[in-house]
């Protein structure tokens, strides 16, 4: 579905109808402005195209059930319905996504956005003040959360699903979109451990692809290696989807998704007697990062990883990490 549905019909007859050469012609315009708009639509990923549409959807219905034009909007309207959305409760991220997606809406229907106006910087700059934009920073399951976590799975389907999930978006630092995205052709073990291809990520839209190399654990309990083989050969998988649903009676079901991975995050915490409120499915990921700072392993290593692209991301984990080394400045001086 296109993200905008608000197109002008076009009701005039075709002057070049009658002339079979221009006919054509114009055909072959229309294939490829076809072709142009689906390239346009994979510039972004689906998670961003479904996300946009949902924001566009609703600043839809919002500015119809108040009698406001969405398309173009008014620099005024966009303002109120930030404003609107601010006092029902919504984060500066979400409005942020909001503020991206009409923006978008506009420039692929021709028409500058109006979140440039200043009557929109200054209410969006007030938004921002008043409610902050400090992000919601989750728990990690640093390596002893992870081997409680493990070892309260139950010796059942699921739960070798579950010990070999955990254990290996940890290893991998995956994020929740590429773990649930993995085949079992994308896996190859070696002598050494093995290595996950990564077709596609958040950081790799164009699909030039990564592998990532987990080695063998020092525990069997928490052995990526071990675990993976474990699922594998309990589950029969062979092809297609590496982590899926487990049915009553223990039939396979569908592909897991990002949402499926929180909620296995958080029912491991409940198992391990920790409080779920604190994790989601990034959890693992940031984990990794954590574990691997406090173990004295570089910043390189840690972002080539977990494929962060970004430093400063890497450096907030290092720092978390660092809190109450050695090195801290109140340590070691007579308190």
């Amino acid at each position: 579905m296109s993200l905008i549905d608000h197109r002008p019909q076009v009701v005039e007859r075709n002057p070049l109808a009658r002339r079979p050469k221009a006919a054509g012609a114009l055909q072959k315009l229309v294939e490829v402005a076809a072709d142009a708009e689906a390239f346009a639509a994979a510039s972004r990923s689906p998670s961003t195209r479904r996300c946009y549409s949902r924001q566009w959807q609703a600043f839809v219905a919002w500015c119809r059930e108040h009698g406001l034009a969405p398309l173009p909007a008014e620099p005024e309207t966009l303002a109120l319905y930030l404003t609107a959305r601010a006092r029902a409760g919504l984060k500066v991220a979400t409005l942020t996504q909001a503020l991206a997606a009409i923006g978008a809406a506009h420039k692929l229907a021709g028409h500058a956005s109006p979140q440039g106006a200043p009557a929109v910087q200054q209410v969006w700059e007030g938004i921002r003040r008043k409610l902050g934009t400090a992000q919601r920073r989750v728990a990690p399951v640093v390596v002893d959360s992870l081997r409680r976590m493990v070892g309260a799975q139950p010796k059942s389907l699921i739960g070798t699903r579950d010990r070999a999930l955990l254990v290996i978006g940890f290893a991998g630092g995956f994020r929740r979109s590429e773990l649930v995205a993995l085949d079992a052709e994308h896996v190859t073990f070696s002598p050494d451990g093995l290595v996950v291809r990564v077709v596609r990520s958040k950081t790799d839209q164009e699909g030039a692809g990564e592998s990532v190399g987990l080695p063998f654990g020092s525990s069997p309990a928490t052995c990526p290696v071990r675990l993976l083989r474990a699922w594998l050969s309990a589950s029969g998988i062979e092809r297609g989807a590496l982590f899926r649903s487990v049915r009553s009676g223990g039939q396979l079901g569908e592909r897991l998704g990002g949402v499926d991975v929180a909620r296995r995050v958080k029912a491991a915490a409940v198992a391990a007697g920790l409080d779920p409120s604190t994790f989601s499915g990034h959890s693992l990921r940031a984990g990794l990062a954590t574990s691997a700072a406090k173990a004295g392993k570089s910043d390189r290593a840690i972002m080539r990883q977990g494929r962060w692209t970004s430093r400063s991301t890497v450096d907030r984990y290092v720092r978390d990490a660092q809190l109450l080394d050695s090195d801290n400045a109140a340590s070691g001086i007579g308190l």
